[in-house]
């Protein structure tokens, strides 16, 4: 599809949206900003809560397309998640639906899968070994368990409603890794503008899920669902190896930490906030 001008990106105050505020531009995006924060040096920037859907509605009135990151990004008790990442979720749609915005690229996370055992052996790890995108959902907590809802979603809209959406499993998104495990799921935030460009920009979507992560020598998922957006991936976490697992040690396979795709969620999930 012909690239979209004006693109709302929900959580734009985040950690991730704050990296592709900087990024996008360069791709010929209009960023139109929404967070329950107000952004410092953003004047026009929408403040309010998903729950508001007057704002919500106004946030996506006009747009050409969603990136939706907006939500609690760590484990909380399901209240606060049902709130935030699930009937948010669902205002957002609605007023995509509403207002008639036809593509939606929604932050899914690796935690919707967070159970499923990691590849084991010595990385690189040949295509039968990676974790494929349509392997049963093992969310690792009640964040993830809003992933896996938000991919429902998705697919209920596009179903019913035609709303297009690719659903990014999002690894680690961060300027380089600072663990072992890390190694496995990061992504570059050159290599996150790449997939969110292709996200927006792909022909015929439907409802697509993908995993978000850079050429990663150590990469545990198969990325070809997001190569065939388009996604062409440019880093490796690679260089950062010996240093970490000096630091740190090589991941132990009979450690619950180490043992499954989610890491620590599965056992010790970091709580927001932080």
């Amino acid at each position: 599809m012909p690239a979209p001008r004006t693109v709302l990106l929900t959580g734009a105050a985040g950690g991730l949206g704050t990296l592709m505020r900087g990024l996008l531009p360069a791709y010929g995006y209009e960023l139109r900003l929404f967070d329950a924060r107000p952004i410092e040096g953003e004047p026009t920037a929408i403040t309010a809560e998903l729950a508001d859907t007057g704002a919500l509605r106004e946030a996506v009135r006009g747009v050409d397309a969603i990136i939706h990151l907006a939500g609690i990004s760590l484990e909380a008790p399901f209240a606060k998640i049902l709130r935030s990442n699930i009937e948010g979720t669902y205002n957002l749609y609605e007023a995509a639906r509403e207002e008639g915005v036809r593509r939606i690229v929604f932050a899914s996370s690796n935690h919707a899968v967070g159970f499923t055992p990691r590849p084991r052996g010595e990385p690189p790890f040949g295509p039968g070994e990676l974790i494929p995108v349509d392997t049963p959902r093992r969310p690792d907590t009640y964040y993830g368990l809003s992933k896996c809802f938000g991919e429902d979603l998705a697919q209920l809209y596009w179903d019913q409603h035609g709303t297009e959406t690719v659903s990014v499993r999002i690894g680690s998104c961060f300027m380089e890794p600072s663990t072992v495990r890390m190694l496995s799921v990061w992504m570059s935030p050159g290599d996150g503008a790449r997939l969110f460009h292709a996200a927006l920009t792909a022909e015929d979507v439907g409802h697509t899920v993908v995993y978000g992560s850079s050429a990663n020598t150590r990469l545990w998922w198969d990325l070809s669902s997001a190569r065939a957006l388009g996604y062409e991936p440019r880093d490796d976490s690679e260089q950062y190896a010996p240093g970490l697992i000096a630091e740190q040690g090589e991941l132990d396979p009979d450690d619950p930490d180490h043992a499954c795709l989610g890491g620590h969620f599965v056992t010790r999930p970091p709580m927001w906030p932080h």
